[in-house]
């Protein structure tokens, strides 16, 4: 171990300056994350279509104890126009990004009154537009009435005696905060006891409050669970505030009687113990990075002022976040900072604590690997090939050891996972004694549990391997017991979810049988319809796998088909019930294909790195080429074939528009990122240059061949284009849809826009939103690649 002294790029301050605090963060953890964790709360989102899609994720608890939500986590790539002969057109018509020539760089002012002028002008006219037509009304209240239906599966989190969910529907927009218990969650209508009803404490307080989570401090040993932080952010945007909550008066603690309240900005508070927390927010000039968030660690005593909590640890100007966190675990407690300094690096400290006095020391291991501790294990996933103890351990694999030998020095790990061409780790789930691997093979499910012998070594053992679909695996209380939850669905499967005990397979008895606790309703008539895989070969002969969802045709000739995909950051794209969407699309006939592109993590971190930067084309050339798959194969052509993307994905339909215009009859960019000359200047931006490089240097010279906003030519016929945003995101600007869809207009183009007012990075902040939103969508493809 390296022990930090100085005050820079992984070094602490010991007790430190005071500022004044403005704002703050997003935290909600409550164990020692892995940066991976970090990451999957601040990358872009895969899916602007999130609500449509909530009934096929993880519904049970989330755990940082592990490495779990790898799944979920970053992504990106670039395109080769040699090869289409349009390599003339890489070049700029004119540099909109350039600050002093980009025509539309005042609409980047986004609540000033001329800008959301702008925006209620071609809202208007799209509304107008797309509820001309009848058919738009009916998918809204098919999805809303979907959306709302009181069916669904309540996710839940364990604390204590009771299992704890926050739910949204018809009755409560904004969504309440409730528990039960075990017993009665397992009945059909299981007894909620209301805790927090956001919707009523926004008519009390006169706000637009939206639900960010709740983080619970571990009582003493018997005492039941009290004390909570609770993070609302308004509108839905990134910065949120947080305060404390009593649940034995079922009130917030003011600040005034000593209540932890946190003003709003990017940023987050999580217990130490029931006087003090730590803090990451708004400290003034100089404590944000580039991409607003945290860059030091403060302790804050109940009763003290945020601005005089004591600073621990302070990042440099060019990292990326600073987030420090407590292990509750009991006998195992324990105080982690870690520094981030890219969305793919980071540095990670353990914190000792004398009194007021604070020491840090590195755990030295390279930046590119993700580490994580549970109670006696330390846990580590390289991103890169790692020599170290001499030996060699694949990027991707994951890696495990005694806490107290590795902290020591010691690096010689077991090996529970090591990657094959087709297999990749897409989530870890730890348990009181067992890890529970969920590996993708060639973008399948299967889950191994590991588990120690007396004498240090490690078994494993397939569990059940029945389990067909997506799988999803979360610990009850990986303190207490070694009971999982595990959530099944597919493309065309409702989610059921059910419970497992793991504590037969040490005894040799093998897993408990499941119990089956919740399952879904069909949301679509899927009586008929198909899920199959397919392989396309891309430009550079990688295989390219992408699944296709369809009904039983009986004539032949192309079908009106959607394409969805991501392809960045690595987050992997796996089955999951399509709900809304098989309502809207397939049912009445749509396919709908999924792509999984390279800047995934289908395939591990290598499948996500050859999309990085100056590979990105890699990401484009795949996509392009399950399109024409989908084309060659004869299931749909270019006048039928629509193609939809948000945030990262957004990105990659702006590629779709206007590097193979010819090959798509409608394009949807939602939430997106265009002008990646200015990306890095707008809000979060900044954090995703490990993903895209820094155009303001070198780089330029490959962004600007994906830079949408720059490829854009007047001699250039354009499908006809949708381009969705909200104006509460403070993630992705909503300048880059807004600057995109007004030079559309510029050039003549077909393109619709549509903002909402609230939403976030989301899109949508209700339900009622998320069917607005999602009808609109839907109405326009039914509009232009098929017919009702």
């Amino acid at each position: 171990m390296t022990q930090a002294r100085a005050r820079s790029r992984g070094t602490p301050t010991v007790r430190g300056s005071r500022r004044t605090p403005t704002k703050r963060l997003h935290g909600f953890l409550e164990r020692p994350c892995s940066s991976s964790k970090k990451r999957a709360m601040l990358r872009e989102k895969p899916n602007a279509n999130a609500r449509s899609r909530r009934s096929g994720r993880p519904l049970a608890s989330r755990s940082c104890s592990g490495l779990s939500p790898w799944t979920n986590l970053r992504r990106a790539s670039l395109f080769e126009l040699a090869r289409l002969g349009l390599l003339q057109n890489t070049s700029p018509q004119w540099e909109r990004g350039d600050t002093m020539s980009d025509p539309h760089l005042w609409l980047e002012d986004i609540t000033g009154d001329e800008q959301l002028a702008w925006v209620r002008e071609r809202n208007a006219r799209t509304e107008k537009d797309l509820d001309a037509d009848p058919f738009t009304a009916e998918l809204e209240a098919e999805i809303l009435e979907i959306l709302n239906a009181s069916d669904r599966i309540p996710g839940v989190t364990k604390r204590g005696d009771f299992l704890y969910n926050f739910w949204t529907d018809a009755e409560h927009e904004r969504g309440v905060w409730r528990r039960t218990t075990l017993d009665s969650y397992r009945t059909e209508n299981p007894e909620w006891e209301t805790l927090i009803d956001v919707d009523a404490l926004n008519v009390a307080e006169g706000e637009d409050w939206v639900w960010h989570g709740a983080h619970a401090l571990r009582p003493a040993e018997g005492a039941p669970y009290r004390r909570f932080l609770v993070s609302l952010s308004h509108g839905g945007s990134d910065a949120d505030v947080t305060r404390e909550w009593d649940l034995e008066t079922r009130s917030f603690v003011p600040e005034s009687e000593g209540g932890f309240v946190r003003p709003e900005a990017r940023g987050f508070v999580s217990w130490i113990d029931e006087d003090t927390v730590w803090v990451g927010t708004d400290f003034g000039e100089g404590t944000r990075s580039n991409s607003g968030y945290p860059l030091q660690a403060r302790v804050w005593k109940r009763g003290t002022a945020l601005s005089d909590a004591t600073l621990v640890f302070e990042g440099d100007a060019q990292d990326m976040l600073v987030y420090p966190s407590h292990d509750q675990t009991p006998g195992f407690e324990r105080d982690w900072v870690t520094v981030m300094h890219t969305f793919y690096t980071s540095t990670t400290y353990a914190v000792a604590r004398e009194g007021d006095e604070f020491q840090l020391l590195k755990v030295d291991v390279p930046s590119d690997i993700d580490v994580s501790f549970h109670r006696d294990l330390a846990i580590l996933r390289p991103r890169n090939e790692w020599v170290t103890g001499g030996h060699t351990y694949a990027a991707g694999s994951l890696l495990a050891c005694d806490f107290d030998a590795f902290m020591a020095g010691n690096r010689n790990f077991d090996v529970l996972f090591d990657p094959t061409p087709t297999t990749s780790l897409d989530g870890l789930t730890i348990t009181k004694d067992y890890l529970v691997v969920t590996v993708l093979d060639d973008v399948k499910h299967r889950l191994v549990a590991h588990y120690q012998n007396g004498d240090g070594s490690w078994e494993r053992e397939d569990l059940y391997p029945e389990l067909t679909g997506s799988l999803y695996v979360a610990a009850v209380d990986s303190d207490e017991n070694n009971d999982v939850w595990i959530t099944r669905n597919d493309f065309h499967v409702p989610a059921t979810l059910c419970l497992a005990s793991l504590d037969g397979i040490r005894e040799g008895s093998g897993a408990d049988d499941i119990e089956t606790i919740k399952t879904t309703p069909e949301r679509f008539d899927a009586s008929d319809v198909t899920v199959t895989q397919h392989f396309v070969d891309s430009a550079d002969g990688t295989r390219i796998p992408y699944f296709e969802i369809a009904k039983a045709q009986a004539t032949v000739g192309p079908r009106p088909t959607l394409l969805y995909g991501y392809g960045g950051f690595e987050v992997s794209l796996t089955p999951h019930y399509l709900g809304a969407t098989g309502k809207a699309w397939i049912e009445r006939g749509g396919v709908y294909v999924l792509a999984n592109i390279r800047g995934g993590g289908e395939y591990g971190p290598a499948w996500h790195q050859a999309g990085l930067k100056e590979n990105r084309h890699r990401v484009y050339e795949d996509f392009s080429s399950v399109a024409r798959d989908l084309i060659d194969r004869g299931v749909t052509d270019a006048k039928h074939l629509a193609v939809r993307g948000g945030s990262n994905g957004g990105l990659l339909t702006g590629n779709m528009l206007t590097q193979y215009p010819e090959l798509f009859g409608a394009v949807v960019i939602q939430v997106p990122l265009l002008d990646m000359k200015r990306y890095s200047h707008l809000l979060a931006g900044a954090s995703w240059m490990a993903e895209y490089g820094d155009p303001d240097t070198d780089d330029w010279d490959f962004i600007k061949t994906f830079s949408p906003y720059h490829l854009l030519r007047d001699d250039v016929e354009y499908p006809p284009t949708f381009v969705l945003t909200s104006t509460r995101d403070d993630r992705v600007h909503p300048g880059h849809a807004r600057k995109f869809t007004a030079a559309l207009e510029e050039l003549g183009a077909p393109v619709k826009y549509w903002e909402n007012v609230e939403g976030g990075h989301g899109g949508a902040a209700s339900n009622a939103q998320a069917a607005r939103m999602n009808a609109l969508v839907h109405a326009f493809l039914w509009a232009t690649v098929g017919k009702k």
